[in-house]
């Protein structure tokens, strides 16, 4: 639905998202205008490195070709007959890795409807498959006519530690009849290699009828609510924020570890020392490598963490972390969001100074730019659309009579200074 600084959705689906898989940070990534370098994490999720899934608020829907897209997911509502198409279209790439790719998967979140408002609206075939519930005696018969035998282990394998979770002590006495000690979990565990050991043995104790039986009429634990009638319920509401070892501060805990870190990093930091001392070497580099540092802290200083403990602190939204890490090292620096900062930088460099209609142009082209991204150099003339489609560095060079390289810097500099 959006990438709001304080209620991303993006941000909890990139969350849920890595929970879920669990194959770390990279699988799971947010390409949003609001990430560093969102271009160069599309190429790294067309080449498929380490990104396995993207979420993403419409900067997929038109423009990119990820040929080995397999599955998209609609987690928000399309009412464009021109959006949806689109982004479909996502999905209709050959595969370069895969190039006997015959389909893709659509889920729609909203129980079809989608899909069915745009039925008429696309050619694009559509087949909805309709799949039922496997009780465990299908499961175990796939397994003996060999049926995705793997598959179906494993689909055996969590149903039986399913049970064995629910199951009270008195199942376990029954399950005894069959397996050793009627440890249910243990057998689960062991059930491939079983299998892979003696594949009759073990199928005779699975396709048991009695077994079978057991497995799904075994006595569950009885469920007691314990009520406290002269106990009365206080409820009261109070927003924290998780450091990188699992630790909660309120916004104020957080700014002044915050504060500690960046007074104590003055002199050993040279992001921070450039920030404080030499804004001329303001550039691109310094900027990640200050992100880099601040969120591999042990507090975890990500850029939205302390833009949310700065607004419920100070009330002001959208810090961007040039004034953060400021007002940090000292108390009397402003707060001010990245368009403030921008416009401020702008004001400094264009008082006295008059520029021609393609120079102004390119003013807004590389203030549109700042604004996102604090910085600016000279690959980014040839990396970005919103440069390079105007005709690049060379054009941009020639437009203000080779003083492009004196500009930038001098942009550099008055945005952190």
């Amino acid at each position: 639905m959006n990438d709001l600084p304080q209620t991303s959705h993006a941000d909890q689906l990139v969350a849920l998202a890595r929970e879920v898989f669990g194959r770390g940070e990279s699988f799971v990534q947010k390409i949003t205008g609001r990430v560093d370098r969102p271009l160069q994490k599309i190429r790294e999720f067309r080449n498929r490195q380490t990104i396995g899934i993207v979420v993403t608020v419409d900067m997929l829907s038109t423009g990119v070709d990820i040929p080995d897209l397999e599955f998209i997911v609609f987690l928000r509502v399309v009412k464009s007959r021109i959006l949806y198409e689109q982004m479909m279209g996502r999905g209709t790439r050959k595969g370069e890795h895969y190039p006997d790719k015959s389909h893709f998967v659509v889920f729609d979140c909203f129980d079809g409807t989608l899909i069915e408002f745009f039925r008429k609206a696309t050619g694009i075939t559509e087949y909805i498959p309709e799949r039922h519930a496997r009780t465990i005696q299908e499961i175990i018969e796939d397994i003996w006519n060999n049926r995705d035998r793997d598959f179906n282990i494993r689909c055996l394998v969590k149903r039986l530690q399913r049970i064995d979770k629910e199951m009270a002590g008195e199942a376990r006495v029954q399950f005894t009849a069959f397996i050793p000690d009627g440890d249910l979990g243990k057998y689960a565990s062991a059930l491939p290699h079983s299998l892979h050991a003696d594949f009759t043995a073990t199928m005779k104790v699975l396709r048991n009828e009695h077994f079978q039986k057991l497995l799904v009429n075994y006595p569950r634990p009885q469920k007691i609510f314990i009520k406290a009638y002269e106990t009365q319920d206080e409820v009261s509401s109070d927003w924290l924020i998780r450091d990188g070892l699992g630790q909660e501060y309120k916004p104020e805990d957080y700014l002044a570890a915050f504060i500690q870190f960046v007074q104590e990093n003055r002199e050993q930091l040279e992001a921070i020392r450039i920030l404080m001392n030499r804004p001329r070497d303001w550039n691109p580099s310094v900027l990640i490598e200050l992100k880099n540092k601040l969120k591999t802290a042990p507090h975890n200083f990500s850029v939205e963490n302390l833009q949310k403990a700065h607004y419920r602190c100070y009330q002001k939204a959208l810090v961007d972390i040039i004034s953060m890490v400021k007002h940090a090292a000292r108390e009397t620096e402003p707060l001010y969001t990245a368009e403030e900062r921008v416009d401020l930088a702008f004001q400094k460099m264009t008082a006295g100074k008059t520029f021609n209609a393609d120079q102004q142009q390119w003013l807004e082209r590389i203030r549109e730019h700042l604004i996102t991204n604090l910085s600016i150099d000279k690959e980014d003339f040839e990396a970005l659309p919103i440069f390079s489609r105007a005709g690049g560095w060379a054009r941009a060079n020639r437009v203000f009579e080779r003083q492009l390289a004196g500009l930038i810097q001098e942009l550099n500099a008055a945005v952190a200074a």
